[in-house]
Parts: C-alpha cells; sequence; structure tokens
C-alpha cells in the first residue's frame, strides 16, 4: 500500500492561460499591454501559488456570528475566515475595485480591473462578492448623481489604502421574493434624525461591509416597483455600533460558505435617500449591470480554475495503464468542456467591454443598445455553463471530486450561485425579452454577430459560420412568430435566450479564432469554435405548453 496520488497542481495562472493572452493581445493596444504584463504575472503567480495553498489551509474556516458578549450586551458580531481578512487587504492595495474609476486606461480600465481579478478571485474564496457589491455601490452613486453621497463614500469604496477601504453591501430580497422585488415590505419612516427603516432582509450577503444600498417603500407611498425608494445606510454609528441592525442569523448555504450571508432585522435605521423617495427599482439598474458583469466573469473564472486543475490531474493520474490525459474518451471529455469555457470567456469579457465603454462615455448608439442586451445574456449563458462544466471537472476527479478535503466538491458548489445571484436563469431570459421591447437592442446583436462571424477567412471556420448565421434566423423566426401568443413567449425565453447567448459566444470565437490564425496564436481557439456548434448553440424548440401544465400539475 505505498501508493498516494499526487494531487493536482497550478502553475502561474497568467502564464498559463493562452486564451487571456491571445484575447489581450487582440484587445490592448501594445504599449498598455506591455506596461500591465509585469502586474498581470505577479497576480497570477500569487493565484496560482501562494493564495492558493492559503485556501487550501483555510477550507474549514467560515464566518462565526456572536450575538451577545460575556456580560449580555448585544454585539451581532461577524468574525470572518483568515483568508477573508487577506483578501480584503489585497483588494485594496491592488485596486480590485478601484483601477475601474482610476480611468488610466480609458475605456479598456474595465479589462484592466477584471483581468486582475480574473487571475487571483478563483483562490480567494468568493471574495468577489462583496467587490462587486461595493463597485455597484460606487458605480450608481456616481450614476445617480448624489454628490453629498458621493464625496461621502466613493474616496471609501475606491481606496487602495485597507485602513480606509470600503465594501458593501446589497440588501434586496426578502421573504416575499427576491426575484419581484416590487414585494419589498421594508417601511421608510421619516423621524427628526431623517429617515429610518423597518423591516427584515431574508437574504444579505457580505454582511460585515461598512454600507449597504438598500430598498424601503416611504410612508404614503403605493404598491410595487414605483413605491419603493433606494437608500444609503452605513451599518454602524460612530460610536461603532450597529445602526439599528440586529443579524438574526448567518445562512448555512450549499455553497459559497465563506461568504457571511446573514438574515438582518432593521429596527430603526438611520438611512438617506440616494435618488428621490419613489423609482428605487428602476435605480437600481446600474448597480445590476455592474453586478451582473461580475457574475458573468466569475462564471469564466471558476470554469478556468476547475478546468486547470482537471487537466493538471489528467497528467498525473494513471489508470488502465496509461495518464487519463492519453485517454481519448478523457481527452474528448475535458475537450467538450474547454469549448464551453472559451465561449464563456469571451462573452463574458464583451459585457466587461461594452460596460468600460459606457463609463467612458465612448459607446456608440449601437453599443448602448447591445449592452443592454448582452448583459443579461452574458450573466443567464455563463451561469448555466459553469454549472455544466465545473460539475463534470469534479467528476473527472472521480472520488476524489467527491471528498471535501481535497478542496474540489467546492469548485461545483460554490459555482451553483452563478446561476442564482443576481436574477436565475429564468428571470434573466425574461429581461432579456424585456431589453428586446424597447426597441433595436436585438437588431443590435444580429449586426454585431454578423460583424463577427465575416471575419472568418479559414475553411476551417465554415462550418461554423453557417452553424451560427442558421441558429441567428431560426430565433428570429421563433420569436417573431411567437409574439402572437404571449404564453408561448414566456414559455419559451429561457430557450431562446440561450440559443442568443450561445450563438452570440460562436460568433465571438470565431472573430477571435481568425485572429489568433491570422497573428502567430495557433489554431487551438479554432478548436474551440468548432466544439461549442457541436456542443450546439441552437435550443430553439416548439413546445407544447398543456404538455408542460400536464408534467408540473
Amino acid at each position: 500500500m505505498s501508493f498516494f496520488q499526487e494531487p493536482p497542481r497550478l502553475g502561474n495562472q497568467y502564464d498559463d492561460d493562452a486564451l487571456l493572452r491571445s484575447y489581450l493581445d487582440r484587445v490592448l493596444p501594445r504599449e498598455m499591454r506591455t506596461g500591465l504584463e509585469d502586474e498581470f504575472r505577479e497576480l497570477g503567480e500569487l493565484g496560482g501559488g501562494a493564495l492558493y495553498e492559503f485556501q487550501l489551509r483555510d477550507r474549514t474556516n467560515e464566518p462565526e456570528l456572536t450575538q451577545w458578549d460575556a456580560w449580555g450586551h448585544r454585539v451581532d458580531h461577524i468574525e470572518v475566515s483568515p483568508l477573508w481578512k487577506e483578501a480584503e487587504a489585497l483588494a485594496a492595495k491592488r485596486g480590485l475595485v478601484a483601477v475601474a474609476y482610476e480611468q488610466k486606461n480609458g475605456e479598456r480600465s474595465r479589462i484592466h480591473q477584471f483581468v486582475l481579478n480574473y487571475l487571483v478571485q478563483p483562490s480567494l474564496d468568493v471574495y468577489s462578492c462583496p467587490l462587486a457589491m461595493t463597485d455597484g455601490a460606487a458605480r450608481t452613486l456616481l450614476s445617480l448623481g448624489n454628490e453629498a453621497l458621493s464625496q461621502r463614500a466613493l474616496p471609501h469604496l475606491t481606496s487602495r489604502d485597507p485602513k480606509t477601504f470600503w465594501t458593501s453591501g446589497q440588501w434586496m430580497t426578502e421573504r416575499t421574493g427576491g426575484s419581484d422585488v416590487g414585494l419589498t415590505q421594508t417601511a421608510a419612516r421619516q423621524s427628526p434624525e431623517g429617515w429610518r427603516l423597518y423591516g427584515t432582509k431574508w437574504f444579505t450577503s457580505a454582511t460585515t461591509a461598512q454600507m449597504a444600498l438598500t430598498l424601503g417603500r416611504p410612508e404614503g407611498n403605493g404598491p410595487g416597483g414605483k413605491g419603493l425608494a433606494i437608500f444609503y445606510v452605513e451599518t454602524r454609528g460612530a460610536d461603532g455600533r450597529l445602526n439599528g441592525i440586529q443579524i438574526n442569523r448567518l445562512k448555512d448555504k450549499l455553497g459559497t460558505r465563506k461568504v457571511p450571508t446573514a438574515e438582518l432585522t432593521l429596527d430603526g435605521t438611520l438611512a438617506v435617500p440616494v435618488a428621490g423617495l419613489t423609482d428605487g427599482i428602476r435605480n437600481m439598474a446600474w448597480m445590476l449591470n455592474v453586478t451582473r458583469t461580475w457574475n458573468a466573469m466569475g462564471a469564466a473564472w471558476s470554469m478556468r480554475r476547475a478546468l486547470a486543475l482537471a487537466r493538471d490531474y489528467a497528467k498525473r493520474r494513471v489508470q488502465f495503464g496509461a495518464p487519463l490525459a492519453e485517454k481519448p474518451l478523457h481527452v474528448d471529455t475535458l475537450a467538450g468542456l474547454e469549448a464551453e469555457f472559451h465561449g464563456g470567456f469571451l462573452l463574458a469579457f464583451r459585457a466587461v467591454e461594452l460596460l468600460g465603454k459606457m463609463e467612458a462615455r465612448t459607446a456608440t448608439e449601437e453599443e448602448l443598445l447591445l449592452q443592454r442586451l448582452v448583459t443579461p445574456l452574458a450573466k443567464l449563458t455563463t451561469g448555466r455553463q459553469v454549472v455544466h462544466v465545473t460539475s463534470e471537472a469534479v467528476e473527472s476527479f472521480g472520488g476524489a471530486g467527491y471528498v471535501e478535503d481535497t478542496g474540489l466538491p467546492r469548485l461545483l458548489a460554490d459555482s451553483q450561485v452563478l446561476s442564482i445571484w443576481e436574477g436565475t436563469t429564468n428571470v434573466l431570459s425574461l429581461d432579456t425579452l424585456r431589453a428586446m421591447a424597447k426597441g433595436g437592442a436585438l437588431e443590435a446583436l444580429y449586426a454585431d454577430a454578423e460583424r463577427r462571424l465575416g471575419a472568418a477567412k479559414d475553411a476551417g471556420l465554415r462550418p461554423c459560420v453557417a452553424a451560427a448565421q442558421e441558429s441567428l434566423e431560426k430565433a428570429r423566426a421563433w420569436v417573431m412568430k411567437a409574439m402572437e401568443n404571449p404564453a408561448g413567449v414566456e414559455a419559451g425565453a429561457r430557450r431562446f435566450s440561450l440559443t442568443l447567448g450561445r450563438t452570440y459566444e460562436l460568433a465571438l470565437l470565431v472573430e477571435h479564432a481568425q485572429w489568433c490564425l491570422d497573428n502567430g496564436h495557433g489554431p487551438r481557439v479554432m478548436a474551440a469554435a468548432r466544439r461549442l456548434m457541436r456542443n450546439g448553440v441552437d435550443l430553439i424548440a416548439d413546445m407544447d405548453l398543456d404538455d408542460a401544465r400536464l408534467l408540473v400539475s
């Protein structure tokens, strides 16, 4: 019994990522790329080295809530894991939020920011959660034009000093629902000191944040989303005590267990309206733009981490006389997953590019329309891909993939949140229909996809071009026909949206594959495009709604 299996290992997560490096070669000017490369390589080394080792050591540490001190005082203190404390300092020093607001690289500042996060976040136990909400809060305050709150909070939210850096929460989910936020029951009442909030927030992530944006209904306002207002809350007063907030419990979740997600009671919480006393949901739009982009990027870096470990393990694990990396069936399985990752990576970064252009005010009218559709498509498409990819990757380790102390099961458990948080796949599919209904967005997506497909010159890409064009036409025909039956449109929204998302991924892959062939990066991306095509991009199908009702009755 002398055999011990070597575990998978990671190298420099920048140097080892051919797709990332080819993408940056294409989208960044040479001088900019050269200026950023040392930073990328440093973070790549941290992500695959010291931080990954820290993550494995820190595996069993989870947030702990202490509600009372030894003398009976209510304290509601949450102690986060050691890695999370390290991650907070790293986020500030490395500008994991700040880079987007310093705007040193103009419209490409968002690419710079998300590459930094892509390289380290897989080793930070979902610290991306508070950073996403911090980023979203900063953008919301700026976009809604509240100068007083911006001057108060933005220097903290975008600080590079760990001593002054703040994170932000996003408190919207209540017992009445997370998808239908218009049912929010939190009441906002005037007091001599200002507005105070009363209610229960059922699911608040990263509850250790210094501030939060939340929704409440000012007294006298009507029902629904229009009657809500968006409020700014600082979680503690000048005396260090919680601001009318009680932490009822930490949530016992399937995954993201390092994230201190809590149920809160707001009992007279002092709050400041951010943008008037109505239209709270509409005013949260910028928050969702940012956090959904983080969600899509989280799916990309989670797929990348799962596959990096699976590929390395395949070289080390010998079964039936040869390494798994030499077994045709294993190779074929991993290849299918790699294609999904390639498509998801490019779609997520496309959302990043468009966000950067909007913020830098360089987006064309077509790009503004495109962003409205690409953001929900990127979130919902990659959210489904990451669950599939991490599930298969965990399975590729056999029994070791199911044993917690290898750290591998967390890949799947943590990824499952990405199809739920910031809108489930079904909710995002309906958001896609709403984006289309405003006019011009679908046409912008089709025009952009056709331009990218038009870049193909290599004969090996022609089947991909034909498949993408056929899928787009089928989707167009389906939606035109389905408009005659509103129930049919809603029932098919998920298949329609995933078809658009996957087909747009294929178009992005075709363009990037041709660029790689022309610029010395080889045929690997072309192989990914062909495999994604074979995996299937067209999910359009006429389904019988009566059969569906019968099956779930």
